[in-house]
């Protein structure tokens, strides 16, 4: 790479180690440096702008430059720029909007646990489904069942509950008790010739058989993702989670619902446990929650869950867990107005809305020879590239088919974020029907120079 040096691009090959990233590659090609953004456009320092089809990393509802949440955290900056909520603390933003969320969250869910990050959250619920098994006499019930292709973060804890090779190869996880089922995505997962009600009950059957096989008494929690979002944008089955709800319930195993992208209206629902019909025990929010200006998490639970860890509290003296950020006061704030916004423009209603066209709009690209699969579900979508359509035989060397297709949408304008050979779509939910169109336009013309790549280098 030639670059000056004192440069940006220089200081950021030199000093910095990027997340998700081939540390090498980056050194050789360096970073496209993000300079500013509104709405649901970004430009680079060098003056390029993109439609943010990502909404950042899954995140930012409200799109970018809003002002009223610029105003909110300057207004909290000037009256109460930090304090904790340990040992008896408070303050009125994290009481506020624990309220709210209290509030806006299936019924059964009455408490709040804050931190910074989805990671954070569901490291969070393991700590506390632990904690709570030990001051119930349970010492046995540790296991969690998650997903292959599940995403929960990248914690120890959080990042063994995560069903990605790439999460777990060479940091020694999973690290704790967890046991990973197959991942609920039928075009992929499915056998020769099973319809799809048929998978779903193999998935649900799955599911009881280890639970038997394992014990109830040992298996604390299921956690899942309602539709599954980094691992490649999978909405389940139809009856999968009225399947895993009946078991849980039946063993007397917790249910969580990870809605870190789901949460907020991703969906055109509220939150995907209500867009998919299943009522979970713990649900952990992030992203939306506050369009990722500030970063902040949530863990909500039920009072079944907190009464015996309330106990356990006094009888040691301490619930020993919690972050320096924890209800941070200007987070709260930014996330109070967030959410404010999202009920006041019902940004969850236009989720839904423009998720129709959305939807169709990217499904017309279904006809071209290396799509696979367009799948998704409101305003989250993805497109499976494949080497073969009628086989549905993946590209060798996986991965590689994807990013090049993921840099040619971003020199037509257009960020996407490449999930192996799957290119995956989650716009702002402010987006217009104007937005919308454009960004199937970007689309269409990515994958027909995808196809014309393919056909030239032959990389299948």
């Amino acid at each position: 790479m030639n670059v000056k040096p004192n440069s940006l691009h220089h200081s950021d090959v030199t000093t910095m180690l990027h997340p998700y990233t081939d540390a090498r590659t980056h050194e050789a090609q360096g970073p496209v440096i993000m300079d500013r953004a509104k709405g649901i456009h970004m430009w680079d320092t060098e003056g390029r702008q993109y439609i943010d089809g990502l909404a950042g990393l899954w995140s930012v509802a409200v799109g970018y430059g809003e002002d009223r949440l610029r105003a909110a955290a300057n207004a909290q900056m000037e009256k109460l720029p930090y304090s904790h909520i340990f040992a008896h603390k408070s303050h009125e933003p994290a009481i506020t909007l624990s309220q709210k969320l209290v509030d806006m969250t299936p019924a059964n869910l009455t408490r709040t646990f804050f931190t910074s990050s989805g990671s954070e959250a569901n490291d969070t619920v393991v700590k506390l489904v632990w904690y709570m098994n030990n001051a119930m006499g349970r010492p046995k019930k540790k296991k969690f069942l998650a997903r292959t292709k599940g995403y929960h973060g990248i914690t120890v804890a959080s990042g063994s509950l995560t069903g990605l090779p790439g999460n777990h190869r060479d940091f020694d996880l999973p690290a704790i008790p967890v046991h990973h089922l197959t991942c609920p995505h039928h075009y992929r997962f499915g056998q020769e010739g099973e319809s799809e009600a048929d998978f779903c009950a193999r998935l649900i059957a799955e599911v009881e058989e280890v639970i038997e096989r394992e014990g109830p008494d040992t298996i604390a929690a299921f956690i899942g993702e309602p539709l599954m979002g980094a691992g490649g944008v999978m909405p389940p089955p139809e009856g999968y989670w009225q399947g895993v709800e009946a078991l849980c319930r039946k063993h007397d195993i917790l249910m969580v619902a990870d809605e870190v992208i789901c949460g907020f209206g991703r969906l055109g629902s509220r939150f995907g446990c209500e867009h998919y019909g299943f009522t979970p025990d713990i649900m952990t929010l992030s992203k939306q929650l506050t369009s990722s200006y500030m970063p902040l998490a949530a863990v909500l639970f039920s009072e079944e869950i907190y009464a015996p860890v309330a106990d356990n509290s006094h009888g040691i003296g301490t619930f020993g867990h919690g972050y320096t950020a924890s209800g941070h006061p200007v987070a709260c704030a930014v996330g109070l107005e967030n959410l404010a916004i999202i009920e006041e423009r019902d940004l969850v209603g236009n989720a839904a809305k423009q998720g129709v066209a959305f939807q169709k709009g990217l499904r017309d690209l279904a006809g071209h020879d290396h799509v696979g699969e367009v799948r998704g579900t409101g305003l989250i979508a993805a497109v499976e590239l494949v080497a073969d359509k009628a086989t549905r035989r993946p590209f060798d060397p996986a991965g590689k088919v994807g990013m090049k297709a993921a840099a040619i949408a971003a020199e037509e304008g257009l960020i996407t974020r490449a999930l192996g050979d799957t290119l995956a779509l989650c716009p702002p939910l402010v987006v217009t029907g104007d937005d919308v169109a454009q960004i199937v336009q970007r689309m269409t013309r990515t994958i027909e120079r995808t196809h014309d790549w393919i056909a030239t280098t032959a990389p299948a």
